[in-house]
């Protein structure tokens, strides 16, 4: 394709490509937007390289092969920030450049903002379910190695507090903590038989009575009552990770009350999603560990999103398959607010309505005592990315403010219909 373009003509075209979900995937009722720190890191990077441009010499001519040596886009990009939510047809991403420059970042780009989405996206429903309850991210091993790290990252952003993965911790700053397992415990086994004790024993010894000790390798009520007796009733917590653990959970509080250890705290794992946790709301849970569901998008590994090409030279252009409609024309992105802050609807306007820095926005039809906030920023410009954009901090509390402007019934588990739902106005006719 590039190279077709090449002979042809029209790589430098001036285009407009947008990056937004036609639907959310099934169950959802709004998306989180992550992987723009992420994306914008890859972008700075993106080069062909000589060991890359030998790969494709069998395919590609000379010219090409050329173009691509010297390849680093120099276009413009404006997009939702990091955190911030999203719905069906929200135009995520804007990306303006020559056709070849911008068309070749399209998987870059989908790549990583389709998988972070997802895992952002299940992430918040996680939280929303949890009430308050701290979330940690153990699923470094039920997915890729460096998806992992990038999970560990979405996840933190979209409110989990923690995460097991120490690479995540090392290059994003994601707080760390994780657990013994059954094979720590395991290992003190002896021709005579188990020793649970001696495992906590050495656990002790060498993190403090404020470590989580995993009481359920063998008989959970032993395994409970050994850890106090070897730990002292100032033990920071037990974990469960199977079995009934509503029932469980109520049944460890009991026996750790018994024994003195009012403070010690409950830690549940073992193949949790938003369901499982919402259902243990009102057990005695301090704390959930969360693995598989967390880092595969809990049912929905990819948040759907496609990069469209919208505008050429100015004019509009769209796709028109069937259930793969596209709107054409670049896009400004506005929403809707009630003045208890409670987001009403998502706008979407011809990109020429878009206000000059300092000129007041003209009045949108049926905003009438609403108010009206921009979605898009700058992200890049000339090629270069946007100073002072939003840290991971300020995007997770950004994301935090973000749900609680939803309607309530956004927030539900349930399966329905669109949070709020999206209104494109004054649409151009497309070619």
């Amino acid at each position: 394709m590039l190279s077709a373009a090449l002979k042809a003509g029209t790589a430098h075209r001036s285009c407009a490509f947008e990056v937004f979900a036609r639907r959310l995937p099934d169950g959802r009722r709004y998306g989180i937007v992550a992987g723009t720190g992420r994306l914008l890191d890859a972008l700075d990077d993106f080069r062909f390289g000589p060991e890359e441009i030998d790969a494709l010499r069998p395919v590609l001519d000379d010219d090409t092969l050329g173009w691509l040596a010297d390849y680093r886009f120099g276009g413009e990009i404006d997009g939702y920030r990091e955190g911030e939510l999203y719905f069906p047809g929200s135009p995520i991403l804007t990306v303006r450049g020559g056709f070849a420059e911008a068309v070749i970042l399209e998987t870059l780009i989908l790549s990583i903002l389709n998988h972070d989405s997802a895992i952002a996206s299940a992430a918040a429903r996680m939280v929303n379910a949890a009430a308050g309850r701290p979330i940690i991210e153990m699923g470094g091993r039920r997915t890729h190695e460096q998806a992992a790290v990038a999970s560990a990252r979405a996840a933190y952003l979209a409110g989990v507090d923690l995460t097991s993965n120490l690479e995540a911790a090392r290059t994003y700053g994601v707080p760390s903590a994780g657990t013994a397992a059954h094979a720590f415990t395991l290992s003190f086994a002896h021709a005579d038989g188990s020793d649970e004790r001696a495992a906590f024993a050495a656990q002790i010894d060498a993190l403090g009575v404020g470590t989580t000790l995993l009481v359920d390798t063998y008989d959970i009520t032993t395994g409970v009552k050994n850890a106090i007796e070897v730990a002292g009733p100032e033990l920071g917590a037990v974990r469960i990770d199977s079995g009934d653990l509503g029932v469980l959970a109520r049944q460890v509080r009991q026996q750790l009350d018994d024994l003195g250890a009012t403070k010690t705290k409950i830690v549940v794992s073992g193949d949790l999603d938003e369901y499982a946790i919402a259902s243990l709301r009102a057990e005695p849970v301090d704390l959930y560990g969360v693995g598989t569901s967390l880092v595969t998008g809990s049912g929905s590994p990819t948040a759907g999103m496609v990069y469209k090409l919208v505008e050429v030279d100015g004019v509009p252009v769209a796709k028109r398959s069937s259930r793969k409609e596209s709107h054409g024309g670049a896009k400004r992105a506005v929403r809707a607010a009630r003045s208890t802050g409670t987001i009403v609807e998502e706008i979407l306007l011809r990109d020429s309505t878009r206000p000059e820095p300092g000129v007041a926005a003209a009045p949108i039809p049926g905003t009438d005592g609403l108010d009206v906030s921009e979605l898009q920023i700058p992200l890049v410009r000339g090629g270069d990315r946007v100073e002072d954009l939003p840290t991971l901090e300020e995007s997770r509390k950004h994301v935090a403010h973000g749900l609680v402007t939803l309607p309530w019934e956004g927030l539900g588990l349930s399966h329905g219909d669109p949070a709020i739902p999206t209104r494109y106005l004054n649409e151009p006719e497309s070619r």
